[in-house]
């Protein structure tokens, strides 16, 4: 009982601080992304870019100051994208590939994301991002939620320290310099964690061969902080958009290679002084969970400076997904049209109001769903489409264990499918 009141005090504490005024808030995020999969060499490791709160793009490779409602920018090395070493991103086209959190939709399937990154990098970064496609290396320029889960670990800048920041990457060449092994995305994340403090993050040789990772400089920044409070460092979740298939884990390099499944057995057997290796490293590093005393980040809060949250509890969880269990006996039903079938042959729109919708037919009749929560009731679609498309969100919002959304989250989505069930009631009246 006194450990469960101890947790809920320092929650209560990070999210304390979390909402504090700009001036005593920390202003820069290490963004730590989960990979997709652990196909390919160091797949595994995932990816490291920087927020910066109160830094703007002039260009996509141009910095300024922000101006007042501006919310920043995201910068991470590439490899293959425009020619450029780095490139700036705005925080919620990077995350969503839509320029306002009104425009996150909330369900995403393959279809729909290559049409939002499509939108977005031709109207907006169309020479950062001159080939398209389902496969090119500019995808990772918009639309991070849709594939992945990312970990924020957001620290104290000064202004002065920003200008100075600014001045350094617009004079420096910015011309493709990737190197997979000594200048990663990682290694780009470390040079800006360590030019606001000095030694804050470093490469493991044991954990990582001394390449340097994104797991990596988390863990050696968060371990820095618990030595200098002044970097006030809070950790958040930026949980994956509901849809496609969900990203994995986030690993070192020996991780990675030890868990790829063709390399796993011959390396453990016919390498013994790997298994000392694969301990040595299991105790250096793979222990770190960025989840721990994590918040979760909520974009569609209209309130940017309280956009931290409490995660919801497990007793919580389990209360939500009983009263779950028990609507899903009225919203599924035979006979009666489901999202996943409509969103299979659906196509994506975008609405007047710069919102994303799908056309498409049930029995024969054209129909119009809003997938977005201002657009979701406001067209023809019918309720039991959207009912079921609100249902199928929650259930993949309250599968992972521990959380990954807040309480504010879950009480939306559920509001937003009693109105769907009233609007039926409504329909089925008449």
């Amino acid at each position: 009982m006194a450990a469960k009141y101890t947790k809920s005090i320092v929650f209560c504490l990070i999210a304390l601080i979390a909402a504090l005024p700009g001036e005593l808030k920390a202003q820069a995020t290490l963004l730590l992304e989960e990979p997709y999969s652990y196909d390919g060499t160091f797949a595994g490791t995932g990816h490291a870019a920087i927020y910066l709160a109160r830094v703007c793009a002039a260009t996509p490779t141009t910095l300024r100051r922000c101006q007042p409602g501006e919310s920043g920018v995201v910068v991470s090395r590439y490899h293959h994208v425009g020619g450029r070493d780095w490139i700036a991103v705005p925080l919620i086209p990077y995350l969503y590939a839509v320029k306002d959190a009104a425009s996150i939709p909330l369900f995403a399937d393959a279809k729909l994301v290559e049409f939002l990154r499509h939108n977005y990098l031709q109207e907006n970064m169309s020479e950062e991002a001159r080939d398209m496609g389902p496969r090119a290396p500019s995808n990772q320029l918009a639309g991070s939620a849709y594939d992945r889960t990312t970990y924020g670990f957001r620290f104290a800048t000064g202004p002065d320290q920003d200008d100075e920041l600014i001045r350094i990457l617009n004079s420096e060449p910015n011309s493709e310099a990737y190197a997979l092994l000594n200048r990663n995305c990682a290694d780009f994340a470390k040079q800006i964690l360590n030019f606001y403090y000095p030694h804050a993050s470093h490469r493991s040789i044991i954990a990582d061969l001394g390449v340097t990772t994104p797991k990596q400089i988390a863990k050696s920044l968060v371990r820095s902080a618990k030595h200098h409070p002044e970097m006030q460092l809070t950790t958040f979740v930026i949980p994956q958009v509901p849809g496609l298939k969900r990203s994995k884990p986030v690993h070192g390099v020996v991780e990675s290679l030890v868990l790829a499944k063709k390399y796993v057995t011959p390396v453990l057997l016919f390498h013994p002084f790997v298994v000392g290796t694969v301990e040595a490293a299991y105790w250096a590093g793979w222990r770190f969970n960025p989840t721990k005393g994590a918040l979760i980040f909520d974009a569609a809060n209209v309130d940017t400076r309280r956009r931290l949250d409490l995660p919801i509890t497990n007793a919580e969880r389990r209360s939500y997904q009983e009263e779950l269990a028990s609507l899903k006996r009225d919203v599924r039903q035979d006979g009666v049209p489901g999202w996943r079938e409509f969103q299979a042959s659906a196509q994506p729109e975008i609405d007047g109001e710069g919102q994303t919708f799908l056309r498409g037919d049930v029995n024969g009749e054209p129909v119009r769903i809003g997938i977005c929560r201002d657009n979701a009731l406001r067209m023809n679609a019918p309720p039991e489409i959207l009912q079921d498309l609100v249902l199928t969100r929650l259930e993949q919002e309250l599968k992972p264990k521990p959380a990954r959304a807040s309480k504010r989250q879950v009480e939306q989505d559920f509001s937003l499918l009693q109105r769907a069930l009233d609007e039926r009631k409504a329909e089925l009246g008449h």
